[in-house]
């Protein structure tokens, strides 16, 4: 995966797959949820809304630590920040199954929430020091393909599991590899090229000079402080982009096996888990493809905005359809179109802030627009109560995601594309 053939790559073999298995299990315990809810009704029936708020309120907690633990992770270190934050958020995972009431149900996702917010804004500060501009969205999508390859394994897992065992017993299981594989990340990662043993001179002497190299290439006036950078209107609509994006995704990513269960009407759960898996697996190619064709390109707004657009026409065609086979691909089309972003997107954070204030910039993004990952599993809810079908939920999720597309678009134009433009404009006024 390195640019150059010359370069010693270790770095992709041995921080992108202890990270991303790392973050798998954090997604794991955060989404299994959505599985297992369906199936929670005989100790706890369940409205709607009800479930949505199960699903969103861990979003509510998730946005506490996100800027501390950013400027932990720069400060101090995203090794150690990860470490303990990877506990904790296991030990919480574990005592969603011993709730004894829907309040406490609450409570406990709350928790887990608060543990793994910190976990996202650390590690892309870990891997803003291992990989520069120029690899940094393959870098992410890497990193972030954890995110669909956990629910193509786990959503069937989680499925056998309940097919065979209690919820609760589902929920305590999954919460025990988290702490397991701490070990595994306190001896296999280190907070930059320097504390690593197993990096060549060579490759080291290239990621440490590549990334003063982009340092030196950013614009350094408007981000002397953490105070100017939460002022800086390019990080507000980032917050606001992320917001409406995380809307729809969470909306559609936590309903996803609802839907799929009242498609297929008395399906097992290790049925629907497994048919579940089918719209990641689409996921995990699109927001792969995507990140490496952005990093090629570097048209980082138009691989957030176009796969947002793809979404948005699946989502509105899968109202008017009602073949089951039909429904399946749409599913898959949208489920493509709310992951491929996620590389490119937290790509341009990089390009425009200095590594200095980029941690407070990253939280606070993260921090924001995760409350979408409340708004979009409730929002379907409460529409579901009040009309009696999910479909007018992914209609204003629909919503969402046009918002999150026109700001990317027309508004998060890169520095350097607004210049040219400018100068475009100049020439021909001239001639």
């Amino acid at each position: 995966m390195s640019t150059s053939a010359a370069v010693p790559a270790r770095r992709w073999v041995y921080v992108i797959p202890v990270a991303a298995i790392m973050y798998l299990l954090a997604y794991l315990d955060r989404n299994n949820v959505s599985i297992i809810l369906p199936y929670m009704d005989k100790d706890f029936p369940l409205s709607g809304s009800a479930k949505g708020m199960a699903s969103g309120i861990f979003f509510v907690g998730y946005m506490f630590l996100q800027i501390p633990a950013a400027i932990l992770a720069v400060r101090w270190s995203a090794r150690k920040t990860v470490l303990i934050l990877m506990i904790a958020w296991g030990l919480a995972a574990m005592l969603c199954g011993l709730v004894q009431s829907q309040g406490q149900l609450y409570v406990a996702r709350f928790v887990l929430g608060f543990f793994e917010g910190g976990v996202w804004p650390a590690v892309l500060i870990l891997l803003a020091s291992w990989f520069p501009l120029k690899e940094r969205a393959r870098a992410n999508a890497l990193w972030m393909a954890c995110l669909p390859i956990s629910s193509i394994l786990m959503a069937p897992l989680s499925g056998w599991m309940l097919d065979h065992f209690g919820w609760r017993t589902v929920f305590v299981v999954q919460g025990l590899p988290p702490l397991i594989w701490a070990a595994v990340w306190w001896f296999a990662i280190a907070d930059k090229p320097s504390h690593a043993r197993w990096v060549s001179a060579e490759e080291r002497a290239y990621v440490e000079e590549s990334l003063a190299a982009d340092e030196a290439a950013k614009p350094s006036t408007g981000q002397a402080s953490y105070a100017d950078t939460l002022r800086d209107r390019r990080v507000q609509l980032l917050v606001l982009v992320y917001f409406c994006w995380i809307t729809g995704f969470y909306g559609f990513n936590l309903w996803l096996p609802s839907v799929i269960k009242s498609m297929t009407g008395d399906a097992s759960a290790t049925e629907v888990g497994l048919l579940t898996a089918i719209p990641y697996t689409v996921a995990l190619v699109a927001m792969l493809y995507n990140a490496v064709r952005s990093d090629r390109t570097g048209n980082r707004r138009a691989a957030v905005a176009v796969p947002q657009v793809i979404a948005i026409a699946g989502l509105l065609c899968g109202q008017l359809v009602h073949n089951e086979l039909l429904q399946m691909m749409l599913l898959c089309v949208v489920a493509a179109g709310v992951y491929a972003p996620y590389g490119p997107f937290w790509a341009m954070p990089a390009q425009v802030l200095r590594f200095e204030v980029i941690a407070v910039a990253m939280g606070l993004i993260n921090a924001l627009g995760n409350l979408g990952g409340f708004m979009g599993p409730y929002l379907v809810g409460w529409l579901k109560d009040l009309t009696g079908s999910e479909n007018s939920g992914f209609i204003a999720l629909s919503g969402f995601l046009a918002v999150g597309a026109a700001i990317s678009w027309f508004f998060l134009r890169p520095a350097a594309e607004v210049r040219d433009h400018a100068v475009a404009v100049q020439n021909a006024q001239k001639a």
